[in-house]
Formats: structure tokens, C-alpha cells, sequence
């Protein structure tokens, strides 16, 4: 199988027809002459300052509750750091991203997967889980077109997680890199923007709306929690990459974030249809919510299909896949993540044929 023949729906990346090369390679030339110095220069540990502060605009917040990271897995892993000792207690989604899994298993945090629905996190669930006596750190939750599953928490249920939160004494973790990314629906005020108790600690990225290979995230959270969590920043790595960080600020500044923004999701969003029409005609006994904005697709099958079985029958045809197991403690034996992000229009069909083939097989 030649790596031309390979469709993948294992990466959340874009591909590369989507990526605004050409307004990168100007907003380089653009940083580096208006700024030389600040640009090539060590920083500071809480990022680049133009940048840091056009971040903080966006989220109607003050520039010291924004921390500029290389990444926002860094900037997960910096709050885990900071937040959660070994034997906490820590909430996550029930399915949930792979490695904030792997990183809190890594601390000792006791892991408590919540269940989630077609609507989001259950905070009905949830709300048994604290009323029987546990008392979490943390909880992390990505509300708009989750990773792995697709869905988005709706705005009642961000009401009742804020409410929750400031009862029982939790940090509600806003994991939120795919927010800009919405090809359905209105768009839902963050918990961010919605907290008045000072209950949330919010992360995103340029990943997924400008590319993968600026590695710029961020932080936003109260002015103490920021700059205590600058001092581990400092000592690690002095400054994050000043470069990327003030390439992605002139790219923001002058526009192009906004028409990066609506190419990735027009496309995106013609990619996501045609992945649900293709699953329909061709694996009719799998389950979905077809998601309305993001780059994941979660499917259920029958349990006479697992998943274990299934992704290596799959490789063998040249689809590459993700196992739902990956994103559970315990579970997922009958689902996959697909990210339609990387996979033009034109090969998503292919892939799903091969993907039925596939379960044939397992199957049969």
C-alpha cells in the first residue's frame, strides 16, 4: 500500500489546500520588519506581548489572565501542573482527547469519565457524581464539536456546569480549540464569557484555524493563576517561540484569521456531509451525530464489531482510523473518531467504502 493510496481519518490537522500559505509567508515578512528585536529576541515567559494582547481583546479580558504557550496542550499541561496533585479527583468527558487522558493518568489524578449525550457533557451525571461525595479539582470539558465525539454542550447545560462549579468547588477546564470553526448552527458565548464566580480557566489554539506547525495556544484565567503558572513557563523554557507567535499576531491583526477562519470551515463543513451521506449509504447500522462544526465524526457500531478487529482490517485497505478505546479508560471497543479535516471531498467516500469492506471482513 503506497502512502498515495493511504486516506486517513486518523489526524484532526487540516490538509494542506486549506492552509493560507501566502498570507503566513507575508505576515512573516510583515513581523520580522515591523518588529526585529521583539521578534528575534528570548521574550517574555507569558508570550509574545502584541499577541497576548489581541488575545485578550477577543475574550473581552485583561492581558495579565492571558498566558501565550507553545500549543494549547502546553497550555493543558501547565494547568494540570499547577491544579492537580496525585489521588485528586478530575472529571473528564466519557469519551475524551487521548492525551489529556494520557497526561492526567500521568499525574495520579483518580479519573472520573462523565457520559456524554447528543447535547453534550451529561450534567445529570455529573451532578450524581458530586452529590455521592466526590469533590473534583477540576473538569475538563471541550464544549463546542468535541473531541472525539462531535457534539456541543448546550447553553442550559453551560448554565448548570457554572452552577455546579461554584456549589461544589471545582475549576471548570474550557478546552476550546475548535470554536471558530462552525459550518451549522449559532454559535454558543463560551463559560469564559459567562462566568461571574471566577469558576472557569480557558484554553485554545491557533492550530486548527491558522495550522498545526505555528504551535501557538494560549491560556485565560484569573490575573494570580496566570502568572503563578508564568513562573513554571520561565524556568522550563525562558519564552515560547516569539517567531511563530508574532507571525500568528500579524496574521491576525491585518484580517487574514478571519478568512483562514471561513475557508477551513467551508470546507470543512462540505467535508463533515459528505462523511454522513457516505456512512448512510455505506455502513447504514452505525450510529452518529453529525457534528456542527469541528474536524471529529464519532461513529458507533453494532456491537458484533470491534474495533481492535476493525482498525487493522482497515489498514490492510489502506484507511487509517482511530479506535474509541483511545479515549476512555474503559470502553470504546465499538467506535471510532473520524477526522474528516485532512481528507479532501473527493477521497471521503473511497474511504468509507473501505472502511465497509473492512467490517465485512471483521464480520465475516
Amino acid at each position: 500500500m503506497t502512502a498515495e493510496q493511504l486516506i486517513s481519518f486518523a489526524r484532526g490537522a487540516p490538509s494542506l489546500d486549506i492552509v493560507d500559505v501566502e498570507g503566513l509567508k507575508a505576515a512573516a515578512v510583515r513581523a520580522f520588519d515591523a518588529d526585529p528585536a521583539g521578534v528575534t529576541a528570548y521574550g517574555t515567559s507569558v508570550g509574545y506581548p502584541p499577541l497576548r494582547k489581541w488575545i485578550a481583546e477577543k475574550h473581552g479580558v485583561e492581558a495579565d489572565q492571558v498566558l501565550v504557550t507553545n500549543g494549547s496542550l502546553q497550555a493543558d499541561a501547565f494547568l494540570f501542573d499547577h491544579l492537580v496533585r496525585r489521588g485528586d479527583a478530575v472529571v473528564v468527558e466519557r469519551p475524551t482527547y487521548d492525551r489529556t487522558l494520557l497526561n492526567l493518568q500521568r499525574m495520579g489524578g483518580e479519573i472520573h469519565g462523565v457520559g456524554i449525550e447528543p447535547d453534550g457533557l451529561d450534567t445529570a451525571e455529573l451532578r450524581k457524581l458530586l452529590e455521592s461525595g466526590v469533590r473534583p479539582r477540576l473538569a475538563h470539558v471541550i464544549p463546542n464539536y468535541q473531541n472525539p465525539a462531535g457534539v456541543t454542550l448546550s447553553l442550559d447545560k453551560r448554565r448548570e456546569l457554572l452552577d455546579l462549579a461554584a456549589e461544589y468547588g471545582f475549576t471548570i477546564f474550557e478546552d476550546d480549540p475548535y470554536a471558530d470553526i462552525r459550518f451549522r448552527g449559532e454559535p454558543l458565548p463560551s463559560m469564559l464569557s459567562m462566568d461571574t464566580r471566577g469558576v472557569v480557566v480557558h484554553a485554545s489554539s491557533f492550530t486548527k484555524t491558522v495550522c498545526p506547525g505555528v504551535r501557538v495556544g494560549y491560556l485565560v484565567g484569573p490575573a494570580s493563576l496566570i502568572a503563578d503558572i508564568a513562573k513554571s513557563a520561565t524556568s522550563l523554557y525562558i519564552s515560547p517561540g516569539m517567531v511563530a507567535q508574532a507571525i500568528v499576531h500579524q496574521f491576525c491583526v491585518s484580517g487574514d484569521i478571519q478568512r483562514s477562519i471561513a475557508t477551513v470551515s467551508s470546507a470543512l463543513g462540505e467535508r463533515a456531509g459528505v462523511l454522513a451521506e457516505s456512512l448512510r449509504r455505506h455502513l447504514p447500522e452505525v450510529t452518529f451525530v453529525e457534528p456542527d462544526g469541528g474536524y471529529f465524526l464519532w461513529v458507533e457500531f453494532p456491537d458484533d464489531v470491534d474495533v481492535d478487529r476493525l482498525a487493522p482490517a482497515a489498514a490492510e485497505r489502506g484507511v487509517a482510523v482511530v479506535k474509541g478505546s483511545d479515549f476512555m479508560v474503559d470502553g470504546g471497543r465499538h467506535a471510532l473518531r473520524l477526522a474528516f479535516s485532512a481528507v479532501t471531498a473527493d477521497r471521503i467516500d473511497e474511504g468509507v467504502r473501505r472502511l465497509s469492506e473492512a467490517v465485512a471482513a471483521v464480520r465475516g
